[in-house]
């Protein structure tokens, strides 16, 4: 039993660890490019890149919606040996994913001025937001197809290169960052262009996986069939809700935001939204990493190991949590003063009191993110799905509304918190009923998993 608990744990540690620092480098492309807009274009370029980054949140979320749903299935069909079936999971996948970049380039090349409008950019950001916007939806190919790949090399058993691809694109983001906005002045451009490059570096550094026929999983001449590509889907949803949800939410943000502030406002949202992105991603990176041992487990019968890695898991956020609180708390008016090089007394002021509301969330969105990944890993895609539309949208939304309304700024930087804290007592109740089924009808499946 202490060998089996003790592989189990070495599996854990291998997958998350390398999963949480390959999400730290990819979240750092948006984060880069606040920090050299921040540099180069002052509070203008902060508020034009916050009011388009929702878009990459669309963007990446669907990329993870389709590698994560993808993954899902193909490493349940590999765990119970069904090659074919496996195969013809990666084939839809990818033929999904040519679906929604043809959707994002025709946004891309014809509607990207309606959706800045719509956004709220006024005159002083206006071009600067629709310059970001549209090269980022142009992009779309590159980056869906580097998240599926991503997720498939993981889960066929390449976590360390799935890793180096993913820091490795931030890397090269954040060279050609400083490279495009500074010593070229390509501006705004510059900063988008190095971010859609990325994924290109990305999956250049996946490739020798292919090359060298390591893959275990290849196209096949096979029909669409819609039951295969919604199972995908559904997999992969609260993926995509949750990197949806954030774009949402920065949009009725940014709005709630001019009305009370301005840009000024919306500038110092961009602080702390683009933080927030980083710290989820290492939320995300733990759920992600345990994906591809939960599904093996799952495909296998072996209910005592899918317990002892959501454990594992939980236990590891609770800690990180922790740490990166106290960062966030002690080191706020530091981590403000990055990204405001202009020396502004209103945006300190409001970005230093947002990051120390904002992420008391930490804890209960890890939570919630990864018992989201949980249940999807384990063919019960449901209480996922409810868990990520309440976080996302059905609690956050008019959480915002009625807190600013109550307590100004204030009341916005809280709205993250409070939805995160009552998403996750729901998550503690629908965990509760599955574990309640599982001991009335899993008896012999977890007598199965112990052997």
């Amino acid at each position: 039993m202490f060998l089996e608990k003790d592989g189990i744990l070495k599996r854990f540690a291998k997958y998350a660890s390398l999963n949480v620092l390959g999400m730290l480098g990819l979240s750092c492309y948006i984060l880069a490019d606040t920090f050299f807009v921040s540099m180069g274009l002052g509070a203008n370029g902060l508020a034009a890149l916050n009011l388009a980054i929702p878009v990459y949140s669309f963007l990446h979320g669907s990329g993870l919606m389709l590698g994560m749903g993808g993954g899902t299935q193909f490493a349940i069909q590999k765990s119970q040996n069904k090659r074919e079936a496996a195969n013809r999971i990666f084939t839809h996948t990818i033929r999904l994913a040519a679906i929604f970049a043809a959707v994002f380039v025709l946004l891309g090349l014809f509607l990207t001025e309606t959706l800045v409008h719509l956004l709220g950019a006024d005159e002083a950001v206006f071009a600067m937001t629709k310059t970001y916007m549209q090269v980022i939806l142009l992009f779309a190919p590159a980056f869906l197809l580097n998240n599926v790949l991503l997720c498939f090399v993981r889960n066929d058993g390449a976590p360390q290169l799935a890793m180096a691809a993913m820091i490795g694109g931030s890397l090269s983001n954040v060279i050609l960052d400083y490279v495009f906005i500074f010593p070229l002045g390509m501006g705004i451009f510059g900063a988008v262009l190095a971010t859609g490059l990325a994924p290109i570096f990305s999956m250049l550094i996946l490739s020798p996986h292919f090359l060298k026929k390591k893959n275990t999983f290849h196209l096949v001449k096979c029909r669409m069939e819609g039951r295969e590509s919604l199972g995908i889907i559904s997999s992969g949803i609260p993926s995509l809700i949750t990197e949806v949800s954030s774009g949402i939410v920065m949009i009725v943000f940014n709005s709630i935001l001019l009305r009370l502030q301005g840009n000024i406002g919306v500038a110092a949202y961009g602080v702390i939204a683009n933080l927030s992105l980083v710290v989820l991603a290492l939320f995300t990176g733990i759920a992600q990493g345990i994906q591809p041992i939960l599904s093996s487990s799952f495909g296998a019968g072996r209910e005592r190991e899918m317990q002892s890695i959501l454990r594992y898991a939980l236990l590891s956020m609770l800690v990180l949590s922790g740490l990166l609180y106290m960062g966030v708390f002690f080191g706020a008016s530091q981590i403000a003063a990055i990204f405001n090089s202009a020396g502004d007394k209103m945006l300190q002021h409001l970005a230093v009191e947002g990051l120390r509301i904002y992420f008391l969330a930490c804890p209960f969105a890890g939570y919630n993110i990864i018992l989201s990944v949980y249940f999807t890993s384990t063919g019960i895609p449901r209480p996922a799905h409810i868990i990520s539309i309440l976080r996302g949208f059905a609690v956050i939304l008019p959480m915002a509304l009625l807190l600013s309304s109550l307590a100004g700024i204030a009341g916005v930087w809280s709205a993250f918190p409070v939805t995160e804290l009552l998403v996750a007592g729901m998550g503690v109740v629908f965990y509760g009923v599955y574990r309640k089924k599982k001991g009335k009808g899993g008896g012999t499946e977890q007598k199965q998993g112990n052997e």
